[in-house]
């Protein structure tokens, strides 16, 4: 089984910065693409970003510029460092990834953008 823990969530005004982190142990022998989605109520999940094992990054149209993923292979961790911040990024994040024998998504951490 593998398990992630999130972390860096929080509240910050608008025009903040907030880093997020995403740490994943277990039974891993390899990983994949890794990825940040947000969810608020009433919404689907939807794609922040992404980072492939090469990484080859992806983002969403409405983050493009303010929002930067990385990955530490040593340390099976992705990071998305998330600056400029708006009030409609305000969401609960997951982070996942593709390791080993599936798909596996972490807690969430809420992020509040708000004067």
């Amino acid at each position: 089984q593998v398990q992630l823990v999130e972390s860096g969530g929080g509240l910050v005004q608008p025009g903040g910065s907030l880093r997020l982190s995403c740490v994943a142990s277990g039974s891993i022998f390899s990983i994949g693409t890794m990825g940040w989605y947000r969810q608020t109520p009433g919404k689907q999940r939807e794609l922040v970003a992404d980072i492939t094992s090469s990484r080859s990054t992806n983002y969403a149209d409405s983050v493009k510029g303010r929002f930067t993923i990385s990955r530490d292979n040593a340390k099976n961790t992705v990071h998305l460092q998330m600056n400029s911040l708006k009030p409609e990024d305000t969401a609960v994040y997951y982070c996942n990834i593709y390791a080993s024998y599936g798909r596996y998504w972490g807690q969430g951490t809420q992020v509040t953008v708000s004067s």
